[in-house]
């Protein structure tokens, strides 16, 4: 396997540059804050981007925790990709993922200097400091559940964008998250306004008379990758009652992840009447 490196300082923009070099290099694999992706897909890993502070986000970067590290490396050993790239802030912080990961030395070091202009690196550097903006070389679809209650927005690399192989498709998908640790941190949304959303989809909605209740069920196993909810309905009488239903149902979902950027693992409707 050969491995190559990115380094340069923070929110210089290594992760929004990764996939582009990646095609250039017909690079298989990436190794960026915690995460291990293989061809644009999300195989293990916790993004250090969900830790709560910059000091444990540089330690599950660097897989400090031994079960992390471990998972990586199988990951790793099971998918044999022929080339990686390892994001990083620095050689030292590169050397450190290499010895934690077993992987062999870095034939190839590349530095953001090398592969962006000063102009570039300082509009990443803006969106780092002014808007807590942070990229991660995957789409968005992949990253919902570690980044629930976090806004995410898939950005598109277009095929002009670099000659590539056949490793990464030719519009991969990056995402831009804001971590817990930056100044815009994380936030909660209150049953009020879960109930006040489910009222206007009712009210769109065609066979639903009322929403009686509304509930955020907390599952403390997977309080970090989405909600359930439970949700109680009046609906009209009539043709077709179990497909509005799931209609309702599936709608509910779609426009809660939409609003509030919380992933939707359940939501479990109660029909308790029929008018």
């Amino acid at each position: 396997m050969k491995v190559y490196s990115l380094s340069g300082r923070s929110g210089t923009g290594k992760s929004f540059q990764a996939i582009n070099l990646c095609k250039e290099k017909n690079i298989e694999a990436i190794i960026d804050d915690g995460l291990f992706i293989y061809r644009n897909k999300v195989i293990s890993g916790i993004s250090a981007k969900r830790q709560r502070t910059i000091i444990t986000a540089v330690k599950a970067a660097i897989f400090s925790d031994d079960e992390r590290a471990e998972e990586a490396k199988e990951s790793i050993a099971r998918m044999k990709p022929e080339s990686l790239l390892i994001i990083g802030t620095s050689d030292e912080m590169i050397d450190k993922i290499v010895a934690r990961l077993e992987l062999p030395e870095p034939s190839e070091r590349i530095y953001i200097e090398d592969i962006t202009t000063e102009e570039e690196r300082g509009i990443a550097r803006k969106q780092r400091k002014e808007m807590g903006q942070h990229v991660i070389p995957a789409p968005t679809f992949q990253l919902r559940k570690q980044f629930s209650g976090y806004f995410m927005k898939p950005m598109r690399i277009l095929k002009e964008f670099g000659p590539g192989g056949d490793h990464w498709k030719d519009a991969a998908e990056k995402s831009v998250v804001r971590p817990a640790y930056s100044y815009m941190g994380k936030y909660h949304i209150s049953e009020k306004v879960m109930s006040d959303i489910i009222e206007c989809i009712r009210a769109d909605s065609g066979g639903i008379n009322a929403v009686d209740s509304v509930m955020v069920k907390e599952n403390r196993e997977m309080r970090n990758e989405g909600i359930e909810l439970e949700v109680a309905i009046d609906m009209d009488y009539g043709d077709n009652l179990p497909a509005k239903a799931e209609a309702f149902q599936t709608r509910v979902a779609d426009e809660i992840e939409g609003m509030t950027a919380f992933n939707v693992n359940k939501v479990d409707l109660q029909v308790r009447d029929i008018v």
